[in-house]
């Protein structure tokens, strides 16, 4: 006979307090839960059930097996529903974080084309410039820039952003042009106050060399168009991603603050909770976003 069958009977045996309540929950006859149980103590060679004409209760070898019997079941109902679920057309509500500056420049255009692809699915999309607790705060996934914190989220790449150091012609009339890294120490920073890396900047010299610059920014906003406009004003100079300084530069509002540091590139992905499956809804997003975003470079961006 079937293992798995064998300890059905058996569990739900236990679970029912006797063989003809059992045979009503599994709509089999009480013969046949009878037959089942009694070729699982045959096939173990131990009697798991102390049967009295008015009641029937594991014995303590049939209580230890009882626990990982039912075990061993909830786990194949389990992935019996994970299949079920990853086969199934993606529906429900998808919750979704994504910083400000990104959800509405380049997911808010594309969020018609994807719920006409998945009628079925509604989005609730949530702006916002923080790290979002996912599972605690109800969200499906998120979508973040830069180096991703340590954590047990799943990610998946989705494009890159190229990041530059930017400024306004009238500022370096003023104050003059950076020529080297070093020179950014006299100069009047912008931070992003969101970053977790704070007031520290990440950059490569000419040489490839890996330097950071620590300085105190003499404007820290948590919004980057907030920041992108304060440099436009001639405040200073910011270190942006090209989703934000891009338009501005091809209208000449701001130019390279010092023009031969080569391009930073950060990644931009997908996060959602660990777990043995992902959910349909939420994988037909990302892989929605992967082909939405495969025909752009770092300098779209």
């Amino acid at each position: 006979m079937d293992r798995l069958t064998e300890m059905e009977a058996f569990a739900t045996v236990v679970d029912q307090g006797g063989f003809t309540d059992a045979a009503k929950k599994l709509g089999i006859s009480k013969s046949a839960v009878s037959k089942h149980v009694s070729s699982l103590e045959a096939r173990l060679g131990a009697r798991l059930l102390n049967r009295t004409t008015r009641r029937v209760s594991p014995t303590e070898i049939g209580l230890a097996y009882y626990d990982r019997a039912r075990r061993v079941l909830n786990d194949a109902g389990e992935a019996d529903a994970l299949v079920t679920a990853m086969q199934s057309d993606p529906s429900g509500l998808l919750r979704i974080s994504v910083a400000t500056d990104f959800g509405v420049n380049h997911l808010s255009p594309i969020l018609g084309d994807f719920l006409h692809a998945f009628p079925d699915i509604s989005i609730n999309m949530v702006l916002n410039n923080r790290y979002v607790e996912l599972i605690s705060e109800g969200f499906d996934m998120a979508v973040r820039i830069g180096e991703l914190e340590d954590s047990s989220l799943r990610a998946r790449k989705l494009a890159e952003t190229a990041k530059r150091m930017v400024g306004a012609p009238s500022y370096f009339q003023k104050y003059g042009r950076p020529g080297r890294i070093d020179d950014l120490n006299e100069h009047k920073l912008l931070h992003y106050a969101s970053q977790s890396s704070g007031s520290v900047w990440r950059i490569t010299a000419p040489s490839g060399e890996k330097r950071q610059v620590r300085t105190a920014g003499w404007l820290s906003v948590n919004d980057g168009q907030s920041l992108l406009n304060a440099c436009v004003a001639g405040l200073g100079i910011a270190y942006l991603p090209s989703f934000l300084y891009a338009p501005a530069m091809a209208k000449g509002l701001v130019v390279d603050a010092i023009p031969d540091l080569p391009l930073e590139t950060q990644g931009i992905y997908a996060v959602y909770p660990p777990g043995r499956f992902t959910q349909p809804k939420v994988r037909a997003f990302i892989d929605f976003l992967v082909n939405a975003f495969a025909e752009r470079g770092p300098s779209d961006w």
